[in-house]
């Protein structure tokens, strides 16, 4: 959708009489823009009177709460926020409408390390490498950044033989609480997942030489019951006002 037609739908919501348009919104999110989404959520109901139910799971994946398993079950959904690529497949599988798709935001993979422990150096890819090597344990996501960190980062940094036996994928729990409980000593995953949870030092993000982007894109639903509410909350999340929310929320907004 332009970003004038964006606008002028945001306006019309803004004007419209409450008690006229009210609906019942449920909105199926992955991890990586679910922090910022639940920041901007409040004003979204305030201003529009509407209410919104969120069912959060991974874009990708065979776990129960996973999107696609979701809508594959015949779960009732308005708006998906996930993965872009994720909702590629959707569209092409006829869940999600064609042309709805509007890109958010851009976020970069980071790595954590428990709250107190030593934060090693990454600003490098031979730092990198190093930390990897030296760490008796490794967790990554079961969404798009735990498959390129399994399928090309270690075969890229050449470590892929001495990653197996001490790295593992974590189904449907945030990285970043597997290494707040000890039970990692590295976590890898979207920064917009990480930052948000307690008991973890954020070390940095990967560098730009084996960093890999993930664009989070909202759509609608083939299946959705209040399409039109559901367009005027994708309208409010990527607006300019949501900007300074992304940023400080570990994204990048998508440039439209």
């Amino acid at each position: 959708m332009p970003h004038s037609l964006r606008a002028l739908t945001l306006a019309a919501l803004v004007l419209a009489p409450a008690s006229a348009r009210a609906e019942d919104v449920s909105v199926m999110i992955s991890g990586g823009f679910k922090s910022t989404y639940q920041a901007l959520l409040p004003a979204f109901e305030k201003e529009s009177g509407d209410r919104v139910t969120t069912l959060p799971g991974p874009s990708m994946g065979t776990t129960p709460d996973a999107i696609p398993m979701r809508l594959a079950r015949g779960e009732p959904d308005d708006v998906l926020i996930m993965v872009g690529y994720a909702l590629d497949a959707l569209i092409r599988d006829g869940r999600a409408v064609a042309g709805s798709k509007v890109d958010l935001a851009v976020s970069p993979i980071g790595m954590a390390v428990k709250a107190g422990a030593p934060v090693p150096d990454i600003s490098t890819v031979d730092k990198l490498r190093a930390a990897l090597l030296a760490a008796g344990s490794v967790a990554y996501s079961d969404s798009a950044s735990g498959v390129y960190i399994r399928d090309e980062l270690f075969k890229r940094l050449g470590i892929e033989a001495e990653m197996k036996s001490k790295a593992r994928m974590i189904p449907a729990t945030p990285v970043a609480e597997i290494v707040a409980r000890g039970e990692a000593e590295l976590g890898f995953q979207q920064v917009a997942e990480l930052l948000p949870i307690a008991g973890i030092t954020f070390a940095g993000k990967l560098p730009e030489a084996v960093q890999q982007t993930t664009v989070f894109s909202a759509g609608i639903a083939t299946a959705a019951k209040h399409p039109d509410a559901g367009r005027a909350l994708v309208a409010y999340m990527s607006s300019p006002a949501a900007a300074p929310v992304m940023e400080r929320m570990g994204l990048e907004p998508a440039k439209h």
